[in-house]
């Protein structure tokens, strides 16, 4: 919650529409993990902001990561955000799973 009060807004607006089955202007595939797991970019104030969350569950959306992105590596995401985007997703996969059971994916 450390974000803008706008980022905050636009991320939520976004997630909503993912909990209703569809997908905002904001959100794009990310690149780091496959099929089902999305990133929305809100670039406010020239300061990029970024949410991912999945969308591979039936029953749940999880955001796994919240962040500001910083410059020096590039366009490419920290290396320490995309371990902890990954480590979250399995730990979402987990939790899904003794909440729903794996019928429920």
């Amino acid at each position: 919650m450390d974000m803008p009060h706008e980022v905050i807004r636009e991320i939520g607006i976004a997630l909503s529409a993912a909990q209703r089955g569809g997908k905002s202007a904001t959100s794009k595939p990310w690149k780091g993990e496959g099929p089902g797991v999305m990133e929305i970019v809100s670039d406010f104030d020239t300061d990029p902001h970024r949410a991912v969350y999945t969308v591979t569950f039936k029953k749940a959306v999880y955001v796994v990561h919240c962040f500001q992105k910083k410059w020096p590596t590039g366009r490419k995401t920290a290396k320490t955000d995309v371990n902890l985007i990954r480590e979250r997703l399995r730990a979402a996969r987990q939790d899904y799973r003794q909440r729903y059971g794996k019928e429920a994916e």
